[in-house]
């Protein structure tokens, strides 16, 4: 699970070049139509400041919901906030590959930023496959000749294997972001530290996809110890013959999770170091919230119990990787956080390294930005990577340095047009 050593922005001389930026803008959006969340816009900054200060000039793209659902709106409003971050007044061009686009792009000066439209008003943008034929679509061949640099920072859309992530790399010299150079250097130490254990926390409701995460870990010898909570750990449970409350037990049947048991039972079977739950905090029927152990549970459990609090987080103060994705609980309602509080706050105040998947536990963790830390952006594509599976965006920055980059390109930026 070696990663390539791509070229970034830190790398090339982007004095009076044109770049085009994939970043990422998919924000929460609310029932009135505004963005909830703007810290994917914010995370940006860096890697737009860094072009700009180099005297590049700055067309970024990125796509917002899918064509259907009540998320996907103009980029107007990202815009907007994406001005007030950077301290630069951007322009938003209401298109993509029209003749307004076009236009705009090819009239932008040194230190300007232009943000084009939703990627995804292009029906190409939605369709997947192979790089050779996403260079080929009209949105690569229509807006690849205006620019001398394409730079990918949207690790979250690594996993997909679209247009504006696999085909700008196979027609222009590629470059990575802060962001994306960020997670990748995250993504290397878990498998190149060596001084302490490596524990992975797996928790959610995601549990075909931990299954299969678990597996690879099991199977390349990754993981010292893998411990599981939330719906995970409760299936889990189950499948090592374990008995559970006939409410829980309809929640994994309603997910049909029953048919994954003989799959999990090999995986155990097989020595995985996987551990479980020994106490929930439940919910009962008549609306009682308390504690009970695992073998004596008879309500839906919706948080892990205090025992199961202390023996993991003894087990995560002598870690020296952490590695967390999903919660302990049903964090969205306050009585069931305290188990996923408790076991980030474990985490954090270790001496490990540390890596959150985004989602719940990003927000839990906030704005910290201690060394040890690393907030992943893209939990889909951080999900597809610990699974041992190949990022499309990766292979493709990869061709692209092979075909494009020479280490005195590198040194004197004589990429693209």
């Amino acid at each position: 699970m070696k990663l390539p050593k791509l070229p970034s922005i830190y790398d090339v001389d982007l004095s009076r070049k044109k770049v085009l930026i994939r970043v990422d803008f998919n924000c929460p959006i609310g029932v009135d139509g505004k963005i909830l969340d703007n810290s994917r816009i914010r995370s940006h900054v860096v890697t737009i400041s860094e072009c700009l200060k180099h005297g590049a000039s700055v067309v970024l793209i990125s796509h917002q919901g899918r064509p259907g659902e009540d998320d996907f709106i103009t980029l107007e409003g990202h815009c907007e906030i994406l001005s007030k971050c950077l301290g630069v007044n951007v322009r938003f061009v209401p298109d993509v590959i029209g003749p307004t686009a076009i236009n705009e792009v090819s009239k932008l000066e040194s230190g300007e930023v232009l943000l084009l439209d939703n990627l995804r008003l292009v029906s190409e943008e939605i369709i997947e496959s192979v790089p050779e034929v996403q260079a080929k679509t009209y949105l690569v061949r229509r807006l690849s000749p205006h620019f001398n640099y394409f730079v990918f920072d949207a690790f979250a859309t690594a996993h997909r294997s679209q247009p504006s992530i696999v085909g700008f790399p196979m027609v222009l010299p590629s470059l990575i972001g802060s962001v994306m150079k960020k997670e990748l250097d995250a993504l290397s130490k878990i498998f190149e530290i060596v001084d302490g254990p490596k524990l992975f926390l797996l928790g959610g409701a995601k549990v075909q996809d931990t299954i299969k995460i678990i597996e690879f870990l099991t199977k390349n010898k990754v993981a010292d110890r893998i411990l599981t909570v939330g719906l995970v750990g409760l299936f889990l449970h189950v499948a090592k013959g374990g008995r559970i409350s006939e409410d829980s037990m309809r929640v994994l049947e309603s997910k049909g999770l029953l048919t994954l048991i003989p799959r999990a039972r090999k995986l155990i079977l097989s020595g995985a170091p996987i551990e479980t739950p020994y106490d929930y905090i439940v919910l009962t029927r008549g609306g009682d919230v308390r504690e009970e152990s695992v073998y004596n549970l008879s309500g839906k459990a919706l948080d892990i119990g205090s025992y199961t609090i202390s023996m993991y987080s003894e087990l995560i103060r002598d870690a020296g990787i952490i590695v967390m994705r999903g919660p302990a609980g049903y964090v969205e309602d306050s009585r069931f956080q305290k188990g996923t509080a408790e076991l980030l706050r474990a985490a954090l105040n270790s001496n490990a390294f540390v890596i959150v998947g985004g989602g719940h536990l990003g927000a839990m963790v906030g704005d910290d930005v201690r060394q040890n830390i690393h907030i992943s952006t893209g939990g889909g594509a951080l999900l597809i990577y610990l699974s041992g599976e190949p990022l499309p965006a990766i292979n493709a920055l990869t061709e692209s340095t092979k075909k494009f980059f020479t280490t005195q390109t590198m040194l004197h930026g004589e990429g693209g047009n």
